[in-house]
């Protein structure tokens, strides 16, 4: 483990990009971005077309590590480079901003009021190609829909399994049981999750440490608790479907949470704006998302 990685991200400034759209909403911020469908025709070319956008992202003066601590890549952004060098590699190198990368394969079908993710037979080789080329953590999502305790554990529970695997392999995982922001019953389900998240950290040793990504809580301070619980590095955000707006509003009343957004940070991005207007609508969203993050 890189110990200049870990001292950033315990102790950074800033908030963690999520660039790991992959190949089921890689369609949608495409669109988002201004690029239609009938752009390609392949799924290569698709993602040769995610990756320019993510290139000029990253690569843009507005990204940087002293508002940026992380971002998340997806696997095959991994594999790929940035401006001639390894993307994780650039991502350290030339932005000091740590590098992650989503490991889950998807979801499960609904279950109980939540999704699982589904089986990774492949993790271990890719946690130690990540480890590899450079790669701090991991991501893995899953989705709670109801407070419906039998779900809740189950995602709660999956997450932790497969942490505790992550860490034997020298990475840090990003665990990220997401609650829906439209369930019906989103305060009960959160309280059922962060009691069962409690749990789980209780029972890790003294030298295994975990990130925390959650959808921002109904009431302010939900998740203050598990913040300072000394096995978590740090509690981000999602934005979950929140406008950017209103997840900065929400976060920004939730001390020492920090963001981790990918749609909220894209938002307003465009193939057809200049580089001085493509930097400047990205200026403003970190910028946004950096205050939002500070409180």
């Amino acid at each position: 483990m890189n110990d200049d990685m870990l001292n950033k991200i315990r102790t950074g400034s800033g908030f963690i990009a999520a660039l790991d759209q992959s190949g089921g909403s890689t369609p949608k911020a495409l669109g988002l971005y201004g690029v239609g469908e009938d752009a390609w025709s392949s799924e290569d070319e698709m993602f040769d077309l995610m990756h320019a956008m993510r290139t000029r992202i990253v690569t843009s003066p507005a990204f940087t590590g002293e508002r940026v601590l992380a971002a998340i890549l997806f696997e095959q952004t991994m594999d790929r480079q940035f401006e001639g060098v390894g993307a994780a590699e650039y991502l350290w190198s030339r932005k000091q901003v740590v590098p992650f990368v989503k490991v889950d394969k998807g979801l499960a079908e609904a279950t109980d009021g939540a999704q699982v993710m589904k089986p990774m037979p492949q993790l271990r080789e890719l946690c130690d190609r990540a480890v590899g080329l450079g790669v701090f953590g991991t991501k893995m999502r899953s989705v709670i829909q109801l407070a419906n305790e039998a779900g809740v554990n189950a995602v709660v529970d999956q997450q932790f399994e497969v942490a505790a695997e992550i860490i034997t392999t020298g990475l840090v995982p990003i665990v990220e049981p997401e609650v829906d922001i439209h369930s019906p019953e989103k305060e009960a389900a959160e309280s059922l999750m962060r009691d069962r998240i409690a749990t789980h950290l209780d029972g890790l040793a003294d030298d295994q440490h975990v990130i925390l990504k959650l959808s921002v809580p109904t009431v302010d301070d939900f998740y203050a608790k598990l913040i300072t619980h000394p096995r978590v590095l740090r509690v981000a955000a999602l934005s979950g479907g929140y406008s950017r707006e209103e997840a900065n509003d929400r976060l920004s009343r939730n001390h020492n949470m920090i963001a981790s957004f990918s749609r909220a940070l894209t938002e307003g991005l465009n193939a057809d704006q200049t580089d001085s207007e493509f930097n400047a609508t990205l200026d403003t969203a970190i910028a946004n998302i950096y205050a939002a993050s500070t409180t």
